[in-house]
This record gives C-alpha cells, structure tokens and sequence, in this order.
C-alpha cells in the first residue's frame, strides 16, 4: 500500500494495482490460449470395448529368449534349430496364432536374433 499526501498535508492512502491488473492480464491470455484447444470441431462417437473373458479367445504367447552365448530357449527350454523351427511351424497352425516374444540379451549381435526371426516368419509365424 502506498502513502502519499497532497497540498494540505493529509496522509492519502492509495491502493497499488499494478500487480494485480499485470496478474489478470497474465490469466486472461492463458485462458485465450487454452480455452480453443478443449474445444473438438468434429464430434466423433467413440466405440466403447467390450472384454471377453473366454480362455479360447484369448491369445496365447510364446517366449523366445536368446543367451549371450548364442543358445536359443523357448518356453524356458532349451531347444535347437530343428526343435526351434518344428515347434514354431506347428504353433503357426494353431487358431489364434501365438505371439512369439522374442527376449534377447544386450551383448549379443543383432544377426543373431535376424536369423531367429527370420526363422519365425519362414514357418509362418506372423505375430512377432
């Protein structure tokens, strides 16, 4: 608050709006900004989902990992090339096809997991 007197001597209190026009201003332009962007032009009607909860609807996965020394495991078990492509060819028949989730270790090349998917894809897999 700030004092003042005028030519008789009297004290003249004076209230300082300075700040609070400065603060209406900062608001009234952040609303100007904001307030054309919760506004949608096009009105759309969303889907809402509906959840089955039926064991043969649901997808199952496969897990594929990769060690650092090269070996492949699937589901936890170590399996070869021949085991790896027989197992995935017959998961590629299945009706809804598996996920194959491949987990690979971070010191290994990256040639190493092409040939795993590029195995995958050969037997038919699609979701990898």
């Amino acid at each position: 608050m700030a004092m003042s007197t005028n030519d008789d001597g009297v004290v003249m209190a004076e209230i300082n709006v300075t700040p609070m026009a400065d603060v209406m201003l900062v608001l009234l332009i952040v609303f100007m900004i904001t307030t054309p962007l919760m506004q949608h032009k096009v009105k759309i009607e969303l889907p809402t989902a509906v959840l089955n909860h039926k064991a043969d609807d649901a997808r199952k996965s496969m897990d594929l990992a990769i060690q650092p020394d090269g070996s492949v495991y699937l589901d936890d078990q170590l399996v070869s090339e021949q085991d790896l492509k027989a197992r995935l060819a017959v998961a590629a028949q299945e009706s809804p096809q598996p996920e194959v989730q491949i987990r690979a270790d971070k010191s290994i090349e990256y040639r190493q997991i092409w040939d795993v998917m590029s195995t995958a894809k050969s037997v038919g897999i699609v979701h990898l």
